[in-house]
């Protein structure tokens, strides 16, 4: 099953802490909370569309990244990075894009990020940014 989300990812952040009186409280910077509250609410929708409940056996799991190309480039190099020729090696690294969409996603698309027995994660740049999850449901695996 593929799910497209036209939403620009958002690399997992450190997440801050601050002091409260029972002791600390620990959570995410407000820019990767948006995206959080975005994305699984886009997955909601199209999982709503398909009738379709969080998978929860194994899980092979291909994550594709589109992310923006940045404005201070010549057209020769943008249609490069367009094309695919040239990919993003460039932070955000791969795993931060990754941590924060499972994140997303968990309950909402699998029952938790735990079923992913298989993962695969692409960046490419994209004129309108935006994200692809395919997921394969791995039948005897139990």
């Amino acid at each position: 099953m593929k799910f497209e989300f036209d939403i620009e990812p958002v690399e997992q952040a450190r997440p801050r802490a601050t002091r409260m009186r029972k002791g600390i409280r620990v959570y995410d910077p407000q820019k990767v909370a948006v995206f959080k509250r975005q994305l699984g609410m886009l997955a909601k929708q199209q999982m709503l569309d398909r009738g379709l409940e969080p998978y929860d056996g194994p899980l092979e799991v291909h994550v594709v990244f589109y992310r923006p190309v940045q404005a201070s480039i010549s057209k020769k190099e943008r249609d490069r990075r367009l094309s695919g020729a040239h990919r993003p090696i460039v932070k955000p690294d791969l795993d931060n894009y990754i941590k924060s969409t499972s994140d997303a996603l968990n309950g909402i698309i699998w029952a938790d990020d735990n079923c992913i027995v298989c993962l695969a994660a692409e960046k490419f740049y994209a004129d309108q940014p935006h994200l692809t999850v395919e997921v394969k449901e791995l039948v005897g695996l139990d």
